[in-house]
């Protein structure tokens, strides 16, 4: 089977499971909009995207990179140094989570009415949260070990069940937003569960791998040179949602925050088709790169660029096709959200034109130069929030996040490009090849 057509495979079975787990969540918040009320799904929102936005902290880098050494260490035969790599991810992890433990809801409280609102169920926010982190950093590795199924069906399909039980739970027991409280109980409970079963994949992996002639001391310092600038990079990158639903909470109110958060839980749903033909293939890019393979790499990266750019139109087509049917479930209230919810699709096909920069610029050694990207694009949705949520609402938050992700994209790819020499938007994979020129007859 060739690349190109694993590729499609197997993503599709990992989109075809985040489809489902989606559609799982999707009638939870349903379901909290219609019986506890959309102030109540607005706190619900707000709340998962703190946990989010925190545990993707909490391994301080090493989860984002976790996909990449995993790989290589893998394919170079290296054992010792991936256990050492997952020993340090855990062992931060552990430190962050006594700080969010101890300090974290007073921290809270100091951003008014939507940190009170976190405050008030901190308790088993802090333990999702602290499960999350781990989940994070099982997957990537896993991932990078060749096993994307237990990678990433933890949350795609575990995560809303649980959030299912919640929301039963809550209907026996509670009612409005008070049900919130136990259905994040429930949920970080079991997640919790599932975080160390996870965690058991991992070990039962890694034990797999040689553990590798010669290699004697960890590399912490490769590994920290790396992990910073991806950090950013993923919290800004695969968190952008959550930060701006945080960033928002202070300009709209509970109610036309949960109309975006459904807004963005389905552009996250859309986007996860394109970045599960990534998640696919990184691998074998990173091995291709281990083993100086060049032209195998671009080839790799040009034919999921390709993919993910044509799933993208089509996602962008599907959603606009049914959008409006969806919003109907939530209640007449939520229609308001189909022209925001097409505008952030939009976004989507920019950011697969222009492609993954930020792997070329880490494979290049260079990450640190995707820094100023993160903070442009950063810097660009806070002023566009302030400029255009104010007189146009839900469209104006909309067109705030494509501008802050065109500038996000458009960025890392000249970074790419002026670093590194390597053009990884489509335009570089429908560029003919130039023609080899004759041999002059003697």
């Amino acid at each position: 089977m060739s690349l190109r057509q694993r590729l499609l495979s197997q993503s599709t079975v990992i989109f075809g499971a985040r489809l489902f787990g989606a559609g799982l969540t999707f009638l939870v918040q349903v379901a909290i909009a219609r019986f506890l009320g959309s102030q109540a799904l607005g706190e619900y929102i707000l709340v998962m995207a703190t946990v989010n936005v925190i545990a993707v902290v909490m391994p301080l880098g090493f989860e984002a990179t976790g996909t990449y050494f995993a790989a290589e260490y893998r394919a170079k035969g290296e054992g010792r140094l991936l256990r050492g790599f997952m020993a340090r991810a855990y062992l931060h992890i552990a430190l962050t989570g006594a700080l969010v433990i101890v300090i974290g809801q007073p921290v809270a409280r100091l951003f008014g009415d939507a940190g009170a609102a976190i405050a008030s169920h901190w308790t088993p926010a802090a333990v999702l949260t602290i499960s999350t982190a781990m989940v994070f950093v099982s997957a990537a590795m896993l991932v990078g070990l060749k096993r994307p199924f237990a990678g990433f069906f933890a949350e795609t399909l575990f995560r809303p069940l649980l959030a299912i039980a919640g929301f039963v739970v809550a209907i026996a027991f509670s009612t409005g937003v008070d049900g919130i409280n136990q259905i994040l109980w429930v949920l970080s409970l079991g997640y919790a569960i599932v975080a160390f079963v996870q965690l058991g994949l991992l070990l039962r992996a890694a034990r797999d791998i040689p553990a590798g002639e010669g290699v004697t001391q960890p590399e912490v310092r490769r590994w920290w040179y790396f992990a910073v600038p991806w950090v950013a990079l993923v919290v800004a990158g695969d968190f952008f949602f959550d930060i701006d639903l945080l960033l928002l909470a202070g300009h709209m109110p509970h109610e036309q925050l949960a109309v975006f958060g459904v807004c963005t839980r389905i552009f996250s749903l859309v986007a996860f088709g394109v970045s599960a033909v990534y998640a696919v293939t990184m691998p074998d890019m990173f091995e291709s790169e281990a083993l100086k393979d060049r032209d195998g790499f671009h080839r790799k990266i040009g034919d999921a660029n390709l993919v993910a750019s044509g799933l993208a139109v089509v996602l962008l087509v599907a959603v606009l096709l049914l959008s409006p049917v969806a919003f109907m479930l939530f209640g007449p209230d939520f229609q308001q959200g189909v022209v925001p919810l097409a505008i952030l699709c939009v976004g989507l096909v920019v950011r697969s034109v222009f492609g993954p920069s930020q792997i070329v610029l880490s494979i290049h050694n260079r990450p640190y130069t995707a820094l100023p990207a993160v903070a442009a694009s950063l810097a660009s949705l806070v002023v566009a929030n302030l400029a255009l949520v104010p007189p146009f609402g839900l469209v104006g938050a909309a067109l705030a996040a494509l501008i802050a992700m065109t500038v996000w994209s458009g960025a890392l790819w000249l970074t790419a490009l002026r670093v590194a020499g390597v053009d990884v938007s489509i335009r570089a994979r429908l560029r003919p090849a130039p023609a080899l020129s004759a041999k002059p007859a003697e």
